[in-house]
């Protein structure tokens, strides 16, 4: 009797404690939501009610619930609801215009700072919750990052890279100046051999970089006539994946020719940004090293559009005129070729704000739209290592919500006019 007594005791202990855990998670905010697509590629689901506590999703219930006592309400029953969009490829710190190569001489780390805190904020309010910066100043990129996080600034999250691993005179170093300024621009980041490649890793990681990006191939805006292949020999691409995978961190190649793309996936990387002049044999390295292609065919339009600009040097402008026309092929190849693609615009090249114009190009390159979003969300969540994060809308994760007023399954450009932009349970347009 006394065990059976014992037994009943201890199973309404466990009830109460569960029931006071129940009741202490206090909801903040409720939303009603028309249709949510809770996880693209798996279509709508009509009428939910959203709650969020503490910034993150408590539940997704069917029909439309009462808020408690104290929570807000806020009515999307007439708007599409999606997942916060993720940019995979963006520059922070930078856009690209006649006077970049004058700021880079002469503003401070505090200049480019500030100009990227305005610039996150746009890219906020454009429905982009989550950006991975591949490339600025070490000390300022890392800094904003960190004061997002904070919540000392308005942003997206933000994984950033720092200084992209290069080659001396590679597409990361600094070109086209007087011998004596490239000597002083040049940064630790530049290596010549495996060991010396190993280093600018390890020197990276300290600095703060949450990735590791390289610069496998020549690129079209370093001024300078070295080309668009192989700028990174393949022992030195090797030490990088082995030093980086050592210190916890993924490797992503700037790659452009395909012998640099192929060079970087056989040596391990985990995806390519941009992949210009993949092939048959490329998209087959793709898949049997389950590696992610980040497409930015955005950039290769608004480079485009430059080549017959005066303030792009000569060399920027030939290789933008071979490159830019091949991007929305290449991205149609490697999607029927079933390659795994990220969401990636290369934004600082085009406009900060202005990143979801990708997705037009990405339905006009083959995607549907749901393919599209999913590539911004499900599978940028995971190219960016926080997929238990981000990426779905699903209970206990980040309450980071859009919603636009039409079908953006039937109009993808719906998508590049945000009506609402919720971060961490906080809403910054609306």
């Amino acid at each position: 009797m006394n065990r059976l007594f014992a037994a009943v005791a201890a199973a309404a202990l466990v009830s109460a404690c569960a029931t006071a855990q129940e009741t202490s998670t206090t909801v903040d905010t409720v939303i009603h939501a028309g249709q949510v697509l809770a996880i693209p590629g798996e279509g709508y689901l009509s009428e939910r009610t959203i709650s969020i506590s503490d910034g993150r999703i408590t539940s997704i219930a069917r029909g439309y619930r009462a808020a408690p006592e104290g929570a807000e309400l806020i009515d999307l029953s007439d708007s599409y609801v999606l997942p916060g969009l993720i940019d995979s490829h963006v520059h922070i710190l930078n856009e690209r215009n006649p006077n970049s190569r004058l700021a880079f001489l002469t503003d401070s780390d505090v200049d480019a700072a500030f100009r990227g805190a305005m610039h996150a904020r746009r890219t906020l309010e454009a429905g982009f919750t989550t950006v991975q910066d591949v490339g600025g100043a070490n000390e300022a990129v890392f800094s904003l990052r960190d004061a997002i996080a904070d919540g000392r600034v308005d942003g997206p999250r933000m994984r950033a890279a720092g200084k992209a691993v290069t080659a001396t005179g590679g597409h990361g170093d600094a070109n086209g100046f007087s011998p004596v300024m490239s000597r002083i621009l040049t940064g630790p980041n530049a290596c010549d051999g495996a060991d010396d490649c190993r280093r600018a890793v390890r020197q990276l990681v300290k600095d703060g970089a949450d990735v590791i990006k390289i610069t496998a191939t020549g690129g079209v805006l370093s001024n300078t006539a070295a080309g668009l292949e192989q700028q990174l020999f393949n022992d030195e691409l090797v030490a990088i994946v082995e030093a980086a995978e050592s210190m916890g961190r993924k490797v992503t190649a700037h790659a452009h020719g395909k012998g640099g793309i192929d060079a970087a996936l056989r040596a391990g990387v985990h995806s390519i940004e941009h992949g210009t002049y993949l092939d048959d044999e490329t998209i087959e390295l793709f898949k049997s090293n389950n590696a992610t292609l980040v497409p930015t065919v955005l950039a290769g339009v608004t480079v485009t559009g430059w080549t017959s600009e005066d303030w792009l040097p000569e060399p920027s402008r030939v290789k933008a005129a071979q490159v830019g026309p091949q991007m929305l092929d290449m991205l149609r190849r490697a999607h029927e070729g079933g390659v795994r693609v990220a969401f990636g615009t290369d934004t600082g090249v085009s406009k900060h704000g202005e990143n979801a114009r990708e997705f037009s190009l990405m339905v006009e390159a083959g995607f549907t739209p749901e393919e599209a979003i999913r590539a911004a969300t499900v599978i940028a969540s995971e190219h960016v290592r926080m997929s238990d994060q981000i990426g779905t809308l699903e209970a206990g994760k980040y309450a980071d919500i859009v919603a636009v007023d039409s079908d953006p399954l039937t109009d993808i450009a719906e998508l590049e006019d945000i009506d609402f932009v919720m971060k961490g349970g906080n809403v910054y347009k609306q």
